[in-house]
């Protein structure tokens, strides 16, 4: 049961004992006297059922987690933290006597934010308090940014995974049905399963690891035939372990003739990789790859503001599976800032976030999104002189494209691409291409004439007009002011752990998120307050010299 506490006030004896021990001031006693409590018990009401003993108060459990991620603790160093630190009671409003809370609460205030889907409240709590003291305004310049963030989990290859996933359903039947087991047992799995799996040793040998992965895969078979039989429990079946295990032996295996196969091939049907399951302990963690980085894990997508005038904030935080295609959150972070009333006049974000239907979608809702967009890979338009489509003219009326010298389409066709987006296909005559005298720097079609697929007519103008754009001097000032956004990715990773999650699974890794980036605001605040402002990179000894060459 929560029990709101409304007072604002810090106990006197903390004020004096903090000033006399601060006396050149502090960060959270700043923040403290500029910001107040920040988090007030009231926003949290609806995490606490309306019975049960008083519970401690969640604004400053709040509070405390974020101060937690500030200072890389934890739970257990955040509570002693509360007990024995000036600046923490004073910043919390505690007694200097308040004996804290055991560790635990932390983590129980945690589950509660997740359960509720109320993790973000970490971050719009501080935001709100931010507009009110004018330290956030909801217009003018954000940034976006991602970067990748590693699942807390061993990274294993495929024979592993089958391997330790059946492991830990072993594992499971033994502590939750052992004597029904004990009756499914085969002589080998007690040396197969009793120890983790690893295949460092037999790794270079194809054979070896394809003989491996079928016998561990017969083991699975057999053991979800036992749980599966008319006789076994019904709860047996329910366990997680044995969900995830008849998950994972979907995935990795078929039956050819009553035969457990090992899928190897692309034919056998492996799952790609935005469903492909990389680890038994964290079922959401993908596979992902990008600019020669890979990884398994999550993506964290970070925008934030970048006034001269205003400390430089962090205002969404978006957090997916490696998989997601950074094009795809566009959308869903204009949204969110829009309904918070954040949004911006221009939205500023990298080639990954500025495909042709982010930059109509942006236009719509009125958002500058500013950006450079992938250029056009055909050949064409790496040769010089080459005919790219954007120097074909349509006629979206009558649905006819006129290329440069002057000869026109003779028919149309909608397509879809790779994502399922609707496209057109237009086709010029076989005849009259081949006869042309610029068909070198055109088409290389032997049987048919030259072809193009555009965009609708909303998106291949915007991408077209984007592409212009971006040559214009104009452009990259205004686009230069998104690099600042590499330094604050460079904070979390470098300075609160954003790298490498502390828990397992989206939803929690998102609440570490979350609470990092306000931990990351009330870091800049803290610093706004004291006087201190946002510097430019500083040039290194040799460009300094160089420049006086």
């Amino acid at each position: 049961m929560l029990v709101p506490n409304r007072s604002h006030d810090i106990p006197e004896e903390t004020v004096q004992t903090a000033r006399a021990a601060f006396p050149k001031g502090n960060l959270l006693l700043t923040l403290r006297d500029e910001l107040g409590p920040i988090f007030e018990d009231e926003a949290f009401v609806e995490l606490y059922p309306g019975l049960g003993q008083p519970a401690e108060s969640p604004g400053r459990l709040a509070l405390v987690t974020v101060l937690q991620f500030m200072e890389q603790k934890t739970d257990r160093e955040a509570s002693d933290a509360v007990r024995g630190r000036i600046d923490w009671k004073y910043a919390l409003g505690l007694e200097l006597s308040d004996p804290g809370f055991h560790y635990s609460v932390l983590s129980e205030f945690r589950q509660r934010l997740i359960e509720h889907e109320a993790s973000q409240l970490l971050l719009n709590r501080l935001l709100a308090r931010c507009l009110e003291q004018g330290l956030l305004k909801g217009t003018g310049h954000q940034r976006t940014d991602s970067t990748r963030v590693l699942a807390a989990i061993r990274r294993m290859n495929r024979v592993e995974l089958a391997g330790e996933t059946m492991r830990r359903a072993l594992d499971e039947l033994a502590t939750v049905a052992p004597e029904w087991l004990l009756a499914q047992l085969k002589p080998e799995w007690g040396e197969r399963y009793s120890r983790k799996l690893d295949s460092h040793r037999i790794r270079k040998n194809e054979a070896k690891m394809r003989s491996l992965a079928q016998a561990i895969g017969r083991d699975g078979c057999d053991l979800l035939q036992a749980v599966y039989d008319t006789d076994t429990p019904s709860e047996i079946r329910g366990l997680p372990a044995i969900v995830t295990l008849r998950r994972i032996w979907v995935q990795q295996y078929y039956l050819e003739a009553d035969v457990v196969q090992w899928r190897q091939k692309k034919q056998h049907g492996i799952p790609p990789a935005q469903r492909m399951i990389a680890s038994p302990d964290d079922q959401e963690a993908r596979y992902g790859s990008k600019d020669g980085s890979t990884w398994t894990g999550y993506k964290i997508h970070l925008t934030e503001s970048c006034e001269q005038n205003a400390p430089r904030l962090v205002t969404h935080i978006e957090t997916t599976v490696a998989t997601t295609r950074d094009a795809t959150v566009t959308e869903a972070v204009q949204d969110d800032l829009i309904a918070r009333d954040l949004k911006p006049d221009v939205h500023l974000a990298d080639a990954g976030y500025t495909d042709a239907g982010n930059l109509v979608t942006s236009q719509e809702k009125g958002i500058e999104l500013v950006g450079p967009v992938r250029a056009n890979a055909r050949w064409q338009a790496k040769v010089d002189g080459g005919y790219d489509v954007g120097q074909f003219k349509i006629d979206w009326e009558k649905m006819v494209v006129t290329c440069p010298q002057g000869h026109s389409s003779n028919r149309w066709r909608e397509t879809k691409s790779l994502h399922g987006h609707p496209n057109f296909l237009f086709t010029f005559k076989r005849a009259i291409c081949h006869s042309c005298d610029a068909r070198s720097l055109c088409t290389r079609a032997k049987e048919t004439g030259r072809t193009i697929t555009v965009y609708p007519k909303e998106k291949h103008e915007a991408l077209q007009a984007a592409r212009q754009r971006q040559t214009t001097e104009a452009f990259k000032l205004l686009y230069y002011q998104r690099s600042g956004v590499e330094g604050t990715i460079s904070q979390g990773v470098r300075g609160m752990g954003v790298r490498r999650t502390r828990y397992r699974g989206l939803a929690r890794t998102h609440l570490q998120h979350v609470a990092t980036a306000a931990a990351i605001n009330l870091s800049r605040i803290a610093n706004w307050l004291i006087g201190e402002r946002p510097k430019t990179a500083r040039p290194s000894p040799f460009a300094t010299l160089a420049a006086q060459f």
